[in-house]
């Protein structure tokens, strides 16, 4: 196994976007940088505004008007506070700590009860609260989950959800659409409801020959896979934290990757 280098690289072993000073957008959130600070903060609550929304609703039973208001509160407190700069890597990881932020927010907006109409002191986020509720209900959310394993899992929920839609674009913008469409249909079917085809049912479907089916496929694993790593490198709160994380969600060693 190759020890991890000074500094995080990219496919084909091209410079990180964040260099070893700010490794992620975590760190980029504290940014002088205006345009830097913004790209951090926009592709932070990309990543997390679902997770934080289902959480509260969730392990705060909040109804979903509160737990809107909460969500867009807890993302411009800690845009507006800086909070995010107090993140030490040394003592968890950043989803961890983001948790702990949210349930402290949470615990002193209802202590307080300043608040005199909902959203009344909030910028207002464009989140698609109602997609977020379609999953909670689709996911039948039941009593006495594990907040630490709730949040975990839905934080990995979004990181998915933003990786496919990133793989679509790409493989669509490079003339590669049939690409994706053999990934979602083989990748993305339930294989509870028996819905996943064979090679050769697809290769039936798709006109094409089996070879090119799992050629098609793999092609487009390794896609989602440099999406994934690049969206967990900008979400992670150090190189430690990425490589576990990578190793646990994907089996993927980045240094093995990046060498």
């Amino acid at each position: 196994m190759t020890p991890m280098s000074d500094q995080p690289t990219g496919p084909a072993g091209s410079p990180a976007a964040f260099p070893d000073t700010r490794f992620s957008v975590v760190v980029a959130t504290g940014s002088h940088d205006v345009t830097l600070r913004d790209d951090a903060w926009a592709a932070l609550i990309r990543a997390y505004w679902r997770p934080v929304y289902k959480y509260i609703r969730v392990r705060w039973q909040a109804d979903a008007e509160d737990a809107k208001d909460l969500t867009q509160g807890f993302f411009t407190h800690a845009l507006d506070t800086g909070v995010l700069e107090r993140f030490d890597p040394g003592r968890a990881r950043f989803r961890t700590w983001l948790r702990v932020c949210v349930n402290g927010f949470v615990a002193n907006e209802r202590k307080a009860m300043t608040r005199k109409k909902r959203g009344g002191d909030y910028r207002m986020l464009p989140l698609d609260f109602d997609g977020a509720e379609r999953e909670l209900a689709q996911a039948g959310v039941v009593d006495n989950v594990d907040p630490d394993a709730f949040f975990r899992r839905e934080s990995v929920r979004a990181l998915f959800s933003i990786a496919v839609d990133e793989l679509r674009e790409r493989l669509e913008h490079a003339g590669k659409r049939i690409h994706f469409t053999v990934f979602e249909r083989y990748d993305l079917a339930d294989p509870d409801t028996g819905e996943r085809p064979t090679y050769r049912q697809l290769a039936t479907e798709l006109d094409l020959p089996v070879t090119q089916v799992t050629n098609f496929l793999a092609f487009a694993r390794r896609a989602f896979r440099d999406i994934v790593l690049d969206r967990l490198r900008e979400i992670s709160g150090s190189r430690i934290e990425f490589r576990l994380e990578a190793i646990e969600l994907l089996g993927v060693d980045p240094s093995d990757v990046d060498s």
